[in-house]
């Protein structure tokens, strides 16, 4: 029972990050949407922005804008691990979002649709993620990414969030990754 109401929450705040990435889409944006979650209260928002030509930039991604949105409402910086914040993201995490999440302390992260161009939650950290060949002084047996437990669920709502990747790549007026991978991928994907 407790897992299953687990499962539940999850689709509950993955609803709230799918509304957020209808947003992104409505205003013409790639549509990708985070909430940050502590118990049972949203304690950061954010949509991705400026993706359109002219107005194009990668570092306005949603988990970026909601960890700038719960660091705006007061919330100490590394604190994640402390108060228990799950991440509902409607596209697996990049790189990037990844390494902030991680660095900002956060645990869970959950996901709905699978980014096979750019995801980054199958990376394995448990290797030195530098171009030194071996350790000088024991300064790399410390790995800060690998040290971190994150617990990471996929496939939340994935059909709601493939639905609304489809829409955007459909839009001939959209250029931003047309013809990547993601693209291809998710315009294939029944």
């Amino acid at each position: 029972m407790a897992g299953e109401q687990r499962i539940l929450n999850h689709g509950k705040w993955m609803s709230k990050a799918l509304d957020l990435a209808e947003s992104a889409l409505a205003k013409g944006d790639f549509p990708v949407g985070c909430v940050l979650v502590s118990g049972d209260t949203i304690v950061g928002t954010g949509a991705r922005s400026h993706t359109m030509p002219g107005d194009m930039n990668e570092l306005d991604h949603a988990e970026v804008c909601a960890l700038r949105d719960w660091f705006e409402r007061g919330c100490p910086l590394g604190h994640g691990d402390d108060a228990g914040i799950t991440a509902y993201c409607n596209l697996e995490p990049c790189l990037m979002c990844l390494g902030a999440l991680t660095l900002n302390g956060i645990k869970r992260i959950v996901y709905a649709y699978e980014d096979v161009m750019g995801g980054a939650t199958g990376l394995d950290f448990s290797i030195p993620m530098t171009g030194a060949a071996g350790t000088v002084g024991g300064f790399f047996n410390d790995n800060l990414y690998a040290e971190s437990r994150i617990e990471i669920l996929g496939g939340i709502k994935r059909k709601e969030s493939l639905a609304l990747f489809k829409m955007f790549f459909s839009d001939p007026a959209q250029s931003y990754w047309r013809d990547s991978l993601l693209y291809k991928y998710t315009l294939e994907n029944l």
